[in-house]
């Protein structure tokens, strides 16, 4: 039994975590295939308040981590793989079979940037390669880079870059975008962005210093009509075709919308399931920032504070 099950980590459950068990409830927080969340897999982090001269990302989860056990939140580092909200108090199962009974539940299971999934993306990852320009653009002052993708995103980013960038490329597979006509003439009208269409990314190139330093250098290009291939000389590499959260676990049991992200009500956490709360990029669209999800991690935190403080009763009756 614990008062607040949550599942996920990351800055959001992280958060959600320390602000629950500083309030004196008994918190356990599931990590999940990925402990820590996707900052575990980013380098330097120039942008969390607090830093001045940035963090290592997974330096910056070990730091939440200890802070919220400081507090009394207990890590298991197991993965739910299915949960009973029919009633209350909630039922989780991990992979093993094992259950947690939970007063409440807290959702951080985050979201995770699609990739093409071409040779070499995971292994320059953070090294030249990126799912995020308002994570990473500043690191690119003055170099050409390229954004894969169709869609507003894609433009989105693009032109987002084009304040550090020297030049951006948008490399797209066919001619036809899914962007929306705003979005793409605003791209197109932009004098650092140029495109390439029916055009995609087979490899990506860079080379390993001898400290062991990994650095992009160049993409493989295939053009989608003729198959023919070029190498390009590339400093960066941005990801932009969508992002899944990570919410397949809650099919059918709380509401969420056409992509998957979980809805939420009005400005708070709660959701369509009393005593259930959604915080991070789980139910976060828009931001998809560090500082974001922990902000609403906190307000998770909060929300289900103050929900068990006026359902205390009527859960210790339901046991």
């Amino acid at each position: 039994m614990t008062d607040i099950a949550i599942i996920g980590s990351g800055p959001a459950g992280f958060t959600a975590a320390l602000y629950a068990s500083r309030a004196g409830l008994n918190v356990t927080l599931f990590e999940g295939a990925q402990p820590g969340g996707q900052l575990t897999i980013t380098t330097e982090v120039e942008n969390y308040p607090g830093f001045e001269h940035g963090v290592m990302g997974p330096e910056l989860m070990e730091i939440f981590r200890k802070q919220a056990h400081r507090f009394g939140a207990v890590s298991k580092y197991e993965t739910i793989s299915n949960v009973d909200l029919s009633k209350r108090p909630f039922v989780l199962t991990n992979e093993r079979g094992e259950e947690t009974v939970a007063k409440a539940v807290i959702v951080s299971t985050g979201a995770t940037a699609k990739l093409l999934g071409a040779d070499g993306e995971s292994e320059y990852m953070g090294f030249g390669v990126s799912a995020c320009a308002t994570c990473d653009g500043f690191f690119f002052r003055g170099l050409n880079v390229f954004v894969v993708g169709g869609g507003d995103t894609a433009m989105e980013e693009a032109n987002y870059l084009t304040r550090f960038a020297e030049s951006v490329t948008i490399v797209h597979r066919r001619e036809e975008f899914r962007a929306s006509k705003i979005m793409l003439e605003r791209a197109k009208a932009n004098p650092k962005i140029t495109f390439m269409l029916n055009t995609t990314v087979d490899e990506y190139i860079g080379v390993t210093n001898d400290n062991g330093i990994k650095k992009l250098t160049h993409l493989r290009l295939r053009n989608t009509l003729t198959n023919e291939t070029s190498n390009v000389l590339a400093d960066g590499a941005f990801v932009a075709i969508g992002h899944q959260p990570n919410t397949s676990l809650f099919t059918g049991l709380i509401d969420m919308d056409d992509v998957g992200y979980i809805v939420t009500k009005g400005k708070g956490t709660a959701t369509n399931i009393e005593g259930v709360f959604a915080c991070g990029d789980a139910q976060d669209s828009v931001y998809r920032q560090a500082i974001t999800a922990a902000g609403s991690g906190c307000m998770a935190a909060i929300d289900a504070e103050r929900w068990l403080e006026a359902k205390h009763e009527l859960l210790v009756t339901s046991y």
